[in-house]
């Protein structure tokens, strides 16, 4: 999708920093991170949700997961990381192309503060 940043970064239209990269998904460090370590997993092929990804293409989220964990792995975050996947406005997505935060490199406390 041309308007699709992720897209874009896939196509190379803009530069990213890659950790990853496989046949059908990417890995590259998140611009604006969270967490010492912060990266993101993106299937190349635009897909919106994670739900919609796993209907329309079982393996490659699988392969997603899997990619986001052997680039854990790389990075040595051996003390343990998060995944998230954000879906939907309440849950303060800015891309809408699936894809996978993966942060560590320190303790990160509770999921949500309240």
């Amino acid at each position: 999708m041309a308007d699709c940043l992720f897209c874009r970064i896939v196509a190379g239209e803009i530069p990213s920093a890659t950790v990853l990269e496989t046949p059908r998904v990417l890995v590259f460090r998140d611009i604006s991170p969270k967490a010492p370590t912060h990266l993101l997993a993106i299937p190349k092929d635009h897909h919106v949700t994670i739900a919609e990804l796993a209907g329309a293409d079982p393996a490659l989220a699988g392969e997603l997961l899997a990619a986001a964990g052997r680039a854990a792995e790389a990075e040595g975050l051996d003390g343990g990381y998060r995944l998230i996947a954000n879906t939907g406005d309440d849950s303060g997505w800015e891309v809408r192309h699936v894809h996978v935060h993966v942060l560590g490199g320190e303790p990160l406390g509770p999921l949500l503060a309240r």
